[in-house]
């Protein structure tokens, strides 16, 4: 193998009259919050909140943009709702199987209430937000990235939250998909009297939450395939420079997610679990292949790891080492292992995103690839271009691909971003 390093220049791409990628979100210089520690918890601290209704001029990816056309009342809207976006997201990799959802209320052009959703069972964003602006919600405007609930769960339902406070009106960033909620919420808001719009930045709520729409619609979780290329298009078996630190898109990947699939070798071989480095990260769970093992299984690293939850995947039954058994490592006996088999696990673990990391040794992972395409079981993939020239193509990994030359399979939206040094691709799969 050859590997040779080119240079690359670092700067941030931040190519004109293109929408921010879903990792990229605009800053909002109009308004200024004061820190506060109870934001972990769903609230935003209001009182030191100078907020006045925002101009035309907007900052995204470092850049000052004016808007032409549009209401002033439509520019607002906008600038509240991609606030609620960016409040919601303070819960990412937290929420699961619950959206992600921030509220955002507005009384004579002033913010006076915020809140999130910060982890399931816990409080909804409009309960925070609500609190939050306390008497002033009364003939206000209630900004919500996701349609307010209707129905008791493990919480009241956030429309009668908004009913009782006396809001004047809800903007709604997209309508709920679960069948329980779906409209209902939006109808009685209405029939209480309250003025409701629905669709506003509805592309970027459904982004914010695309694994929950998608386990929603189908009842399947979304499904990732994360690998790394070389420039000259070879696979990779290793990741970027710092993208495993706090702020890498490789540590901000696995917080996103409820499970990722590994190769055992990965594991063998590092001597450590791959964990999210993202303060306060949820880790996800780690899925292992271990076909036909011959010895008791060690997981490297393990022991020193209280927050790695591991299950493995075997066609055989074998014990584990006693210190990796003691924090909860689970073996799950097939006659066959495939990756229907695991995302049917996940389903009932009721996980929204599973994501398969390309790493290791390929031929642990290269049935499921095959499997993953031939079925159209991949929903997104996350391609990494390192500054490198390798010189030799992956064999084992080559089989699989050749496979498949014959299917053609098209990549939307495609959005490309800067992680330091490299060049990290998200999209969508679409068979033709």
């Amino acid at each position: 193998m050859q590997i040779q390093r080119l240079p690359f220049l670092d700067h941030t791409l931040a190519p004109p009259n293109q929408s921010p990628t879903p990792h990229i979100f605009p800053s909002f210089p109009a308004t200024k919050f004061a820190s506060n520690p109870s934001s972990k918890y769903g609230f935003c601290n209001s009182l030191k909140r100078v907020s006045k209704s925002p101009t035309r001029l907007e900052s995204c990816a470092g850049l000052v943009r004016v808007r032409c056309g549009g209401t002033a009342q439509e520019n607002d809207d906008g600038f509240y709702m991609r606030r609620c976006v960016e409040l919601a997201r303070k819960a990412i990799g937290c929420t699961s199987p619950n959206p992600m959802v921030g509220c955002v209320i507005v009384k004579d052009g002033k913010v006076v209430g915020e809140g999130f959703h910060p982890k399931a069972g816990q409080p909804h964003a409009e309960v925070f937000a609500l609190r939050d602006a306390g008497d002033l919600a009364e003939n206000a405007t209630a900004y919500v990235s996701l349609e307010p609930c209707n129905h008791y769960g493990r919480t009241p339902p956030c429309t009668e939250a908004l009913i009782k406070a006396k809001v004047k009106e809800v903007v709604v960033g997209m309508v709920d998909p679960n069948p329980i909620v779906a409209s209902m919420g939006v109808d009685r808001l209405r029939n209480a009297g309250i003025d409701v719009r629905v669709g506003v930045e509805e592309e970027l709520c459904k982004r914010l939450n695309e694994a929950y729409i998608h386990q929603m619609l189908t009842g399947n979780p979304l499904l990732t395939l994360r690998y790394s290329l070389s420039v000259n298009g070879n696979f990779l078996d290793q990741l970027g420079n710092r993208a495993t630190e706090s702020g890498g898109y490789y540590s901000q990947l696995l917080q996103e997610y409820d499970a990722v699939i590994l190769s055992p070798s990965l594991l063998i071989d590092e001597f450590s679990i791959p964990a999210s480095q993202e303060p306060g990260a949820k880790q996800p769970l780690r899925i292992l292949i271990e076909r036909a093992p011959s010895s008791p299984i060690k997981i490297p690293g393990l022991a020193t790891d209280e927050t790695a939850k591991v299950i493995i995947f075997t066609d055989k039954k074998m014990d584990v080492k006693h210190e990796t058994a003691q924090l909860g490592t689970e073996m799950v006996v097939l006659d066959q292992i495939n990756l229907n088999q695991i995302l049917d696990y996940c389903k009932h673990q009721r996980f929204c995103s599973v994501l398969l990391d390309l790493r290791g040794n390929f031929g642990d992972l290269e049935e499921f690839v095959k499997e993953g395409i031939e079925q159209n079981l991949f929903q997104k993939i996350v391609m990494e271009v390192l500054p490198l020239w390798n010189g030799s193509r992956s064999e084992k990994l080559s089989v699989a691909i050749k496979s498949l030359d014959k299917r053609f399979i098209k990549v939307k939206n495609l959005q490309p971003r800067i992680s330091y040094e490299n060049v990290v691709l998200e999209g969508y799969l679409s068979c033709m």
